[in-house]
């Protein structure tokens, strides 16, 4: 009985895949169109950040406004969203190969160093916010982490890689690798153990370069660990990255640490990079975030002075925006300007 049941399921499933198999391969090839991945990515608009729902200082103080980190909304392209790219003007088309430093990197590859960038400039951040609130901040340890490997590096070493030491030297910083490598010989190949997914494993690089300009192919970032009086705790997601939210970071963090309420009850929204001196870095898509900030009801837009700064007052022009814009060189710069904005 068993058998003839299951038979029968079988010669009506034949059946129906005979009679139907046009329809079934117009589905297959809809889906594949519908899905298949091309090599673009798609920027579709922008939008904000409340900064206060990343960050969480103890006893920190009250403001009656906001700061918010403006953002770039961007997706994987695919036949669809492609061609869809060219019907809506604010859609704009970004090669991937256009985001790698060469083309043997992986995407893998990118999407790290965009995290090493966010975790840099949020420890750039937290650092020159304390030390010009007058707060303590101490740096515990170093980690040196691996940003880029060159295309003709002689090494299996990663990015992502924590360094950890060198033909048994321990290394904590830039100064210590440097330091090892020029005590070595060029075509030397150096053992190395290092941090890779939380597991320690060893690797080889060889030295390149002439004796005057030793190098082994990569370019490294410092990691801090660090404490801070009063501590402070962040939680960005997995998919937040880049160093584009530093000044903004940086501001709000500040503002958490003093007395003076640096957002008089406006909601302020921002971009551009920070240095551990204070200078504030070029950023891209700078119309995109714009255009975020105006969609959420933003009065103060900051950017980095010159060519961003330009473009954003362009952008405003042209659209009619109703919004505010300050383009600043410094996290000093920016303060002041906070203090002086009267809406």
């Amino acid at each position: 009985m068993l058998k003839k049941f299951f038979k029968k399921i079988y010669q009506e499933t034949k059946a129906y895949i005979v009679d139907s198999w046009f329809f079934l391969l117009t589905l297959l090839v809809i889906f594949v169109v519908m899905t298949y991945q091309l090599p673009y990515y798609i920027d579709t608009g922008g939008g904000t950040i409340a900064i206060d729902d990343r960050i969480q200082i103890e006893n920190e103080t009250e403001s009656e406004g906001s700061f918010n980190m403006a953002y770039v909304s961007e997706v994987r392209a695919t036949v669809p969203t492609y061609l869809l790219s060219y019907v809506f003007n604010t859609w704009e088309r970004v090669k991937i190969a256009d985001t790698k430093i060469d083309p043997t990197e992986t995407q893998e590859d990118v999407e790290i160093r965009d995290h090493l960038y966010l975790d840099t400039a949020n420890q750039t951040a937290i650092q020159l916010a304390y030390q010009k609130a007058g707060k303590e901040f101490h740096i515990t340890d170093q980690k040196t982490r691996i940003a880029y490997v060159a295309q003709g590096a002689i090494t299996d070493l990663q990015v992502g890689d924590t360094i950890l030491s060198i033909d048994g030297e321990d290394v904590s910083n830039f100064d210590s690798l440097t330091s090892i490598v020029n005590t070595k010989n060029v075509g030397d190949v150096l053992s190395l153990q290092v941090l890779r997914n939380e597991e320690q494993v060893s690797a080889t690089a060889t030295i390149q370069g002439t004796e005057e300009n030793k190098i082994i192919g990569i370019t490294l970032m410092q990691k801090y660990e660090y404490e801070t009086n009063p501590e402070i705790t962040l939680s960005f997601l997995a998919s937040e990255s880049g160093p584009s939210g530093g000044l903004l970071l940086s501001l709000a963090i500040y503002d958490k640490l003093i007395d003076e309420d640096l957002t008089k009850g406006y909601k302020i929204v921002g971009t551009g990079t920070i240095g551990a001196d204070g200078s504030v870095g070029a950023i891209g898509g700078v119309t995109y975030k714009l255009r975020g900030a105006v969609n959420s009801k933003a009065d103060l837009f900051i950017v980095p002075a010159g060519e961003n700064y330009e473009d954003a007052m362009a952008f405003k022009e042209e659209k009619g925006y109703d919004i505010d814009i300050i383009g600043v060189r410094t996290f000093d710069e920016a303060v002041e300007a906070l203090r002086n904005y009267q809406g």
